[in-house]
């Protein structure tokens, strides 16, 4: 799976999940403060990334994850790593 393909997915489900107004989500955009995200929304966003890429969130990831380039990042490469094993 491509990067621009991940991004467009993972774009889709904020809004659709989360009720982001499209136009707020840029890579440089702080993710907790544009989505307005408290600790059940999380939970809710580690649900829906296992459900739609397939791999399995620790907790501790989100810890350095502040923009929404680092949340591409991070989806991005452990996308990767599922398809090579």
């Amino acid at each position: 799976m491509e990067s621009k393909e991940i991004i467009s997915i993972t774009n889709k489900f904020l809004v659709e999940e989360f009720e982001a107004e499209p136009g707020l989500i840029t890579p440089e955009a702080n993710l907790k403060a544009t989505l307005d995200l408290d600790s059940l929304d999380y939970i809710d966003m580690v649900v829906v990334i296992e459900d739609r890429f397939g791999f399995k969130v620790k907790p501790e990831d989100f810890q350095a994850i502040v923009t929404f380039q680092d949340f591409y990042d991070y989806v991005t490469t452990r996308v990767k790593q599922k398809e090579l094993v």
